[in-house]
């Protein structure tokens, strides 16, 4: 058996400090990444839907295109709901799986999320601040919690 007790009298292997607790360590921020991935869902769904809207029923929001920060038109405005929305889902997915790439593309996708959203707060802003709140937490269990899908 291997002595883990340091000159100072500190036993590592009792504190937890030793080898292992990395992934014991993880284990707790898994949910965090789940979480994560669980939204990214979410957000591509309501992106999804935000944009079926936008294509078909442009009246239904509270301003017309020409009110938004950016004065596009609604269809154009659903084509990048509907997309963003599918490739969110598609990275949300890839963040179940722990791939790293995903991750990335879930942070850079919650930014653009975030600021579309932003610049749709004028024709919906409940909606749009709800929307910019969950890829706020989105970017955070991502960016602080990454690794711990990977290692557990």
């Amino acid at each position: 058996m291997t002595d883990t007790t340091s000159a100072h009298g500190y036993d590592a292997a009792a504190s937890g400090a030793g080898m292992g607790t990395r992934d014991e360590d993880a284990g707790g921020w898994v949910g965090w990444l789940m979480f994560a991935g669980t939204m990214m869902w979410v957000v591509g769904m309501f992106h999804a839907i935000q944009g079926l809207i936008a294509l078909f029923s442009a009246d239904y929001y509270l301003v017309g295109a020409s009110g938004l920060a950016v004065q596009i038109d609604f269809s154009t405005w659903g084509w990048v709901h509907l997309i963003g929305g599918v490739v969110i889902i598609i990275a949300g997915v890839g963040v179940f799986a722990g791939q790293t790439w995903a991750r990335v593309v879930g942070v850079i996708l919650a930014v653009v999320s975030a600021l579309l959203n932003f610049a749709f707060i004028a024709a919906y802003p409940f909606w749009s601040m709800i929307m910019i709140a969950v890829d706020v937490f989105v970017i955070y269990a991502l960016c602080v919690h990454g690794r711990a899908l990977k290692t557990s």
